[in-house]
């Protein structure tokens, strides 16, 4: 079963979920844990990873040799990203908006147009020296534009387990969107907060947009708010758990200290979640 874990905005609970709920499902099942926020991967410190596999993720970028170029323009004209300006005097790429779609290439009358390589950042693996946990993860260089053919090049790596568990980027943009591809349950983790349920709301709609099911799991849940409660209810979603605002998980957590491990109630909670999930 692969599960992806993602949150409308970053800081809501994301990671705490992803890594709480691969440790439990560990203990009686094959997982692999894959950390798709590629801009900034944090789930490796909660696991104790010996990693064993690292790859560069590259992507090809446009050359304009302007000697050939006609300077019509085609180019500019076909890249939705304004990767590519077409003046009287030269064709020039601002290769850091670019996106490696290869479009200007093709669409080129006079063949001006060829690509070189450029690092998009690494994806590794690895295994918990303790735990029954395979652990991937991608890293983005600083100044890209987007995570997608990081996060791409990550999924490639799945391998045959009971449980595949992706923490995905905060958001709904592109790379949410490519890490949600082909997956089978969608956790949406959210707040009790007006700004959480706007976030949830967003989320919710990219996720049934792309005919995944899903659950929401509360964090810091504050029982006055019932807003999240009640579009639950509306949009048939199953509320999975409820996490209570709990100093003692905000310690842990910022000591890199599985809540899973450290409270049996915690342990017990998280079981719930893999219950309901799985049914």
């Amino acid at each position: 079963m692969k599960i992806a874990v993602l949150s409308g905005k970053g800081g809501t609970g994301k990671t705490l979920v992803s890594t709480n709920f691969s440790n439990v499902i560990s203990k009686s099942n094959t997982v692999q844990l894959f950390d798709c926020d590629v801009e900034e991967p944090n789930s490796h410190i909660f696991f104790d990873i010996n990693y064993t596999k690292e790859r560069e993720v590259k992507t090809l970028i446009p050359v304009v040799n302007n000697d050939v170029c006609i300077h019509c323009g085609k180019c500019a004209q076909s890249c939705q990203f304004g990767a590519i300006s077409a003046f009287p005097t030269g064709t020039v790429v601002f290769e850091s908006l670019c996106h490696g779609c290869g479009t200007c290439k093709d669409v080129c009358p006079v063949n001006a147009i060829t690509e070189k390589e450029k690092s998009m950042g690494i994806i590794r693996f690895g295994k918990d020296k303790n735990k029954d946990i395979s652990f991937g993860e991608g890293i983005l260089n600083i100044g890209e534009p987007s995570g997608v053919r990081v996060i791409r090049e990550l999924k490639l790596n799945f391998e045959k387990s009971d449980f595949i568990i992706l923490d995905s980027p905060p958001g709904a943009s592109c790379p949410v969107v490519e890490t949600l591809r082909d997956m089978d349950y969608a956790i949406l983790v959210t707040e009790s907060t007006p700004f959480g349920l706007h976030d949830l709301k967003i989320a919710h709609e990219v996720v049934n947009e792309m005919k995944i099911k899903c659950g929401i799991v509360i964090n810091r849940y504050d029982e006055k708010f019932k807003d999240i409660e009640e579009f639950a209810l509306k949009n048939n979603i199953d509320i999975l758990a409820k996490i209570p605002f709990d100093r003692q998980i905000a310690v842990e957590y910022s000591n890199g200290t599985l809540i899973t491990d450290k409270f049996p109630k915690y342990h017990s909670l998280f079981e719930d979640i893999v219950k309901k999930v799985a049914k």
